[in-house]
């Protein structure tokens, strides 16, 4: 068999290629050993060999020799091609090693201000990975370092110019470090390997079949090679998908985004036309489905032209246009699932998007499905690569609680104990000494804590201690290392051996993501051995940036029907069902960059192709695929948020058909097909069959459990929120404070109150001296000192203390000056209601009460933050001053003799806003304070009866501004339920 010839995208092009094979060479076992198939992928090589199986029927059989083209190593060329002269080419350079020398290229590359163009080693090391996919580019094209220096003289802006000046001394600098050791780039390696094969072929046309099947010579070096089988005297070149039937207008206007336009361009490289290409022995072409892939591809110049195909041509197809990626995760999971019920029946997720074959496969997990994705799981994301991450993140932070629990409670970290002991010491450090405000930074400040903490138990306190004993054991020399400039390989050496002081060595680097890790940690020691120090505080970002590019793929457990691929791995391989998602503009086709190293202008002097050739070579992988016998189209509509643009290949086969999203036509089929089965599944399956909503919690302690004294402030949560009353007070659960906790607003309010009552104190009557505002304004350094330490906070809040003390000066003298003097500043009150048999005590701290004149007074409360509305003063939602009213009235202050005739109540705005303080009067406080007393007394007639429920939020309209016991009253799960006061 030799020539040229094409397998159409509507036909299972491993299957039709070994049927063919088998059938020509079959018949002598001797002689299908003797066929070299060279393929373009590793995964091609997997799916071409099963394909022998199925076409043998199982018979035991000696398969023909196959070796991929795009990454062949020397022991594949070398048993591929009969000949051992690829050894003699000197080994690739480790791509590890290769990325940290190119960084250090990078580190050294300056501004014109002499500034590094990386700000740190982590972004050298990104930097220096697009600089080697510009070196591999310019080594595939063929393109010679001196066409670079050519254009440094040309018109560019500065900074590229400086960038072409840089590559210039890379291109001269790196081939010499290449020689120097003794290596080769592998793409390089891999160009020479290929050119030298296609050169002895050419002296010496070896006697066997030669077939090289799949490839679209997208790179000089495979069209070299296959013009070069194409002319053996038993070479074959078989095309995937090449359209035979378009016409010439159309083929004459392919641009690089055109699926056909790799082929149009590989044929014109062979000398060849498309009346020089064969179809494949029985393949049929001509099918409803190659019109339609023909059509729908058709370039935009000859798009008059356009033919629309029958419908019968979308019986294979089925779209779905999903409302998030969720729903699209879950319409996949569904669809490959339902591929199941059939027995020996395949599917497959062919995507450009990670995070959807990520989703994917968390949703088959319903289903206890592990699917076998191409792409493998990133290293970074496994057990142990994780507990290396939190190690360096703790040390960098100075064991912050946050990282710090984080390390600590991690599954692969013991110290050198049982899990067990870890947890609880752990639990305990969290509960006892970790919450609440930073501490400093470093391991002492936490042991002050655990020695000033109470333990219930001594020996808790010594577990305690172990552990952080401990811990500080393993991890001092990395802490030295991290506080300091320290070379790479040093880091990772005292990375490791911290890491195996808090894991067994047994279990840290077992199963495939522990041994792939040291694998990789290995690799990289090697490779930044001898590199240059680095600054203290870049190690966590450059450790990260080291693992990023690395996956793992587990050995054996994946499920043998179901698989997950990319593009380039779903090349000539088909399942019963394929699913091709996250069609959406962006992702597949891909966005255009051109990288930051050379833009769209060098590129077109260099020769080199634009970015627009990937959308061609992303549609060729479309077309093929969307030729399968059971194609389902899936995208998102809206991701974070934000509307997404279909692919324009949705876009162009709806314009095909004559539809228009959200026009008068109607919906076709294939799409409505989607929506009946799978959205309309994916909506179905967490939807339950009805829904009885719980009732609200209403629980109902014993008497003796209830709540005998209450603060004003328990009064009011009591009066809006019972059931939370009965969490803090008669369960006595406390929101534990937060970790690393920020000193806010309720600091500052307390802040703010303290240096008022300190200056009224020192002030109590009297007009005021003339230096007060500065007197106030020092009281408001000392007290305010801790919050205003950070300079942004301090622009922020201090202008607006400065102007709230002028206008609480200036009112207070106004005060004064009408006869209104201080009884008392920061004072407790206290009176009792309720049965004789259960009487309740409630009891307040009035920030301030004033005279105005024999017996007429003011209670005064101050507020920083938010005033109680008109509404909730009449709904007696905000009791506060009220009650503290009627105490007055009672004589129930303590450091005031007597009782109010009349009392007034105002609240005071001291925020700094506008003038700088807002006073607002209760009006009508005289018949508030009334209707208060006789509430909260039928309240507590009310709640001393056993048989009275704690309700939650009886008055969501009043329901609590803070709230920390909303997640036990789980309001979502009763809210809907109707009745009662809602």
């Amino acid at each position: 068999m030799k020539g040229l010839f094409t397998i159409g995208t509507e036909r299972r092009f491993a299957d039709e290629l070994a049927r063919v094979v088998l059938a020509e060479h079959g018949g002598d076992p001797l002689s299908l050993a003797d066929v070299l198939i060279l393929l373009p992928t590793r995964r091609s090589v997997r799916a071409l060999r099963e394909a022998f199986l199925r076409a043998a029927d199982g018979t035991p059989t000696i398969l023909p020799r196959m070796a991929p083209l795009g990454d062949v190593d020397d022991g594949e060329w070398e048993i591929a091609s009969g000949d051992g002269d690829a050894l003699t080419l000197p080994p690739a350079i480790d791509m590890a090693e290769r990325e940290a020398l190119l960084a250090q290229f990078v580190a050294a590359f300056k501004d014109d201000q002499g500034h590094p163009i990386a700000q740190s080693a982590a972004q050298a090391l990104k930097l220096a990975r697009e600089l080697a996919l510009l070196l591999d580019e310019l080594a595939i094209e063929g393109v010679s370092f001196d066409q670079l220096e050519g254009l440094v003289e040309g018109n560019f802006a500065s900074h590229w110019q400086r960038t072409l000046r840089f590559l210039a001394i890379v291109g001269e600098a790196w081939p010499q470090l290449l020689t120097e050791r003794g290596r080769i780039d592998a793409i390089e390696r891999r160009t020479l390997a290929i050119r030298n094969q296609a050169t002895r072929w050419r002296a010496n046309p070896p006697s066997t079949p030669v077939i090289a099947a799949g490839s679209t010579g997208s790179q000089p070096a495979t069209r070299e090679l296959l013009a070069t089988i194409g002319e053996l005297p038993q070479g074959a070149v078989v095309l995937p998908g090449l359209d035979r039937d378009m016409d010439e207008a159309s083929w004459n206007v392919l641009d690089p985004s055109h699926p056909q336009y790799g082929l149009h361009e590989l044929l014109g490289a062979l000398g060849r036309t498309r009346a020089d290409v064969a179809e494949w022995p029985g393949a049929v072409g001509g099918s409803a489905r190659h019109f339609l892939l023909s059509e729908l591809m058709r370039p935009a110049e000859t798009s008059e032209s356009w033919v629309k195909p029958e419908a019968a041509s979308l019986e294979h197809l089925t779209r779905t246009d999903c409302a998030t990626p969720h729903q699209e995760a879950l319409v996949v999971a569904l669809a490959l699932r339902s591929v199941l019920d059939t027995p020996t029946r395949t599917a497959a997720l062919v995507t450009p998007d990670r995070e959807l074959a990520r989703r994917v496969t968390a949703e088959l997990k319903r289903w206890q499905i592990d699917i076998d994705d191409s792409a493998g799981a990133s290293l970074v994301d496994t057990p142990p690569a994780g507990l290396l991450h939190a190690l360096i993140a703790t040390v960098d932070a100075g064991f912050a609680p946050v990282e710090l629990l984080a390390l600590l409670k991690h599954p692969l970290c013991t110290l050198g104990h049982d899990r067990a002991f870890v947890l609880d010491a752990t639990r305990r450090l969290d509960r006892k000494c970790l919450r609440g405000l930073k501490p400093a930074a470093g391991l002492t400040a936490i042991r002050a804590r655990v020695a000033e903490a109470k333990f219930g138990d001594p020996a808790d306190r010594t577990a305690v201690q172990t552990l952080l004993d401990q811990l500080d054991e393993a991890t001092s020399t990395l802490v030295a290392l991290m506080q300091s400039d320290a070379t790479p390989d040093a880091l990772i050496d005292a990375t490791v051996a911290a890491a195996e002081k808090l894991s067994p060595t047994v279990t840290l680097w077992s199963g495939d993501a522990g041994s792939a890790l040291a694998d990789v940690l290995g690799r990289l020691r090697t490779a930044w051995t001898g590199t240059p120090a680095i600054a203290s505080g870049e190690w966590p970002g450059l450790f990260a940036a080291m693992l990023e590019p690395e996956t793992i793929r587990p050995a054996f457990g994946r499920h043998p029907r179901l698989f997950i691929w990319g593009p380039l791995e779903a090349r000539l391989q088909r399942a019963d069902l394929l699913v091709l998602g996250g069609l959406n503009e962006g992702t597949w086709p891909p966005s255009v960059e051109t990288g930051p190293w050379i833009n769209r202008p060098m590129r077109a002097a260099l020769g080199l192709q634009q970015p627009e050739r990937r959308i061609g070579l992303s549609a060729h992988d479309f077309v093929a695929a969307l030729g399968a016998e059971r194609v389902l189209l899936t995208r998102a509509e809206r991701e974070g948020g934000a509307p997404t643009v279909p692919s324009r290949w949705l876009a162009r086969l709806d314009a095909l058909f004559g539809y228009e999203p959200g026009g008068n036509a109607p919906v076709p089929e294939y799409i409505l097909r989607g929506r009946r089965s799978f959205v309309a599944w994916a909506e179905a399956i967490d939807r339950p069959d009805s829904y009885a909503p719980w009732q609200r919690p209403e629980p109902r302690p014993p008497i003796e459990a209830r709540p005998t004294r209450l603060s004003v402030s328990s009064v009011e949560q009591w009066r809006r929120d019972p059931y939370g009353l009965y969490a803090r007070r008669i369960l006595g659960l406390q929101a534990l404070d937060p970790l690393e906790a920020e000193l806010g607003a309720a600091d500052r309010g307390n802040a703010l109150h303290d240096a008022l009552d300190e200056f009224l104190r020192a002030h109590p009557s009297g007009i005021l001296p003339p230096d007060a505002v500065r007197e106030f304004e020092e009281l408001g350094e000392k007290h305010l000192a801790d919050l205003l330490t950070a300079p942004a906070e301090r622009a922020f809040w201090w202008p607006r203390f400065q102007r709230l003390a002028r206008w609480f000066v200036a009112h207070e003298n106004a005060r004064r000056a009408n006869g209104t003097r201080l009884l008392t500043s920061e004072s407790n009150a206290a009176m009792t209601v309720g049965r004789a048999s259960h009487p309740l005590r409630i009891e307040a701290r009035a920030d301030r009460v004033d005279e105005l004149g024999h017996g007429d007074w003011e209670i005064i409360d101050y507020k920083t933050g938010r005033v109680p509305t008109k509404d909730e003063l009449d709904a007696l939602f905000a009791p506060q001053l009220l009650l503290e009213a009627a105490m007055a009235e009672r004589g129930g202050f303590e450091k005031i003799t007597g009782k109010a005739e009349t009392v007034h109540l105002s609240y005071w705005q001291a925020n700094g806003l506008g003038d700088g303080g807002k006073v607002s009067e209760i009006k009508g406080s005289d018949e508030l304070v009334a209707k208060m007393m006789v509430l909260v007394e039928k309240m507590a007639e009310h709640f001393a009866n056993p048989d009275t429920p704690y309700p939650a939020l009886p008055w969501p309209a009043y329901g609590p501004h803070f709230n920390d016991y909303a997640h036990l009253e789980r309001v979502a799960e009763w809210s809907t339920a109707g009745g009662g006061d809602e």
